[in-house]
């Protein structure tokens, strides 16, 4: 039960954002406007949450092998890329869509290009991230950890320019629950595997 919870709790960012992707406007037009700035200003607390599953798996006092390094620049990275992230949302997705709703013409272009480089500069804070997390759930866990990191490493690749706009960017928040909910069950305690192996074998005798 508690690895189901976990999983939930790991998923729910980039599903939430994958449903707000469906709903997320192709373009900024004056029509637009109102409905992308709303949008953005509601994900604002989201995005950065998307790092629970990094964080989560990790979870514990870092030591001061290479773990314990490993461990620090996941959380150093994670705290970049939920700072230029949220900077993306609230310059090119709350700023641009209010001015663009305002009828300030010529205003969403140079807002556009700031908020770009503020979310590419997320984006790749988190490709580190999930590297360096990647690393230590390997050394921890072994092989199979590698479904999981494989898929969460192209996702974050993804991520760089896809934003969360139908149809990649739903898509690349659907490969980081599936990497973030294979991590997790990759990454769980020895006890609870074992404790889910006998149930499976209660299970079958009983059949």
């Amino acid at each position: 039960m508690r690895t189901l919870r976990t999983i939930a709790v790991v998923t729910a960012p980039p599903l939430l954002l994958a449903a707000a992707g469906l709903m997320h406007p192709e373009h900024l037009t004056a029509a637009t406007a109102g409905h992308w700035a709303g949008l953005h200003i509601v994900l604002l607390p989201v995005f950065p949450f998307l790092v629970l599953g990094l964080l989560i798996p990790l979870w514990g006092r870092p030591g001061r092998d290479v773990e314990g390094v490993l461990t620090v620049i996941v959380w150093v990275s994670c705290v970049g890329y939920a700072a230029y992230y949220t900077g993306l949302d609230a310059v090119a997705g709350i700023s641009a869509g209010t001015v663009v709703e305002h009828g300030v013409h010529g205003a969403a272009r140079p807002l556009f290009t700031t908020g770009d480089k503020l979310g590419h500069s997320g984006a790749y804070a988190l490709i580190v991230a999930a590297v360096a997390a990647s690393a230590v759930l390997c050394r921890r866990h072994g092989a199979r950890v590698l479904p999981g990191a494989v898929i969460l490493l192209a996702a974050c690749w993804s991520f760089v320019d896809s934003h969360i706009f139908w149809p990649r960017g739903v898509l690349t928040m659907l490969a980081f629950a599936m990497a973030f909910a294979l991590l997790t069950l990759a990454s769980r305690p020895a006890a609870d595997a074992s404790r889910l192996g006998r149930l499976g074998s209660t299970d079958r005798r009983a059949g």
